[in-house]
């Protein structure tokens, strides 16, 4: 799966507002309601849930919540760049600006890691996550996620 099958230009947020790990999983639980139809407490719930596991920061400002839903037909992401950093409890305690958010269907679990996996390997690209904290517009961010000469999801 390529990101351009993750995620749409409407599933990319630039410059967003949160003050907490709960604010941040908060917004981006809404967002992804929009994009999936599922109600946002229960996508909110998801991403809570799975977060009590261990959290799903994987350093260098980078997160990654996920979670499975019964309701969901196939894998949906979400990005999100904040405008200012919040504490994730992630491994190397750097605070956190910047979220992709991956709801998978519950039967399709090798997806998922394989999604989990690549999207968390782009992410530990420095270069691409500066470039993503330099840019305020979505369009951008969206661009430099889905640019397929290098990247792809699984």
């Amino acid at each position: 799966m390529k990101l351009v099958e993750l995620i749409t230009p409407d599933s990319v947020c630039a410059c967003v507002s949160a003050g907490s790990k709960k604010q941040v999983l908060e917004e981006l639980s809404r967002k992804a309601a929009v994009l999936t139809g599922i109600d946002y407490h229960t996508i909110f719930d998801v991403l809570v849930e799975r977060e009590k596991l261990g959290s799903t920061g994987i350093g260098g400002g980078v997160a990654i919540p996920h979670g499975t839903l019964s309701s969901l037909d196939r894998i949906h992401g979400c990005f999100a760049q904040l405008h200012n950093p919040v504490i994730f409890d992630t491994v190397d305690e750097r605070p956190v600006d910047l979220l992709f958010v991956i709801l998978a269907p519950e039967n399709a679990a090798a997806d998922h890691l394989k999604v989990l996996a690549q999207i968390s390997r782009l992410m530990r690209d420095k270069s691409l996550c500066d470039k993503l904290r330099q840019s305020d517009r979505p369009e951008t961010l969206y661009a430099l996620l889905t640019d397929t000469t290098t990247h792809s999801a699984a």
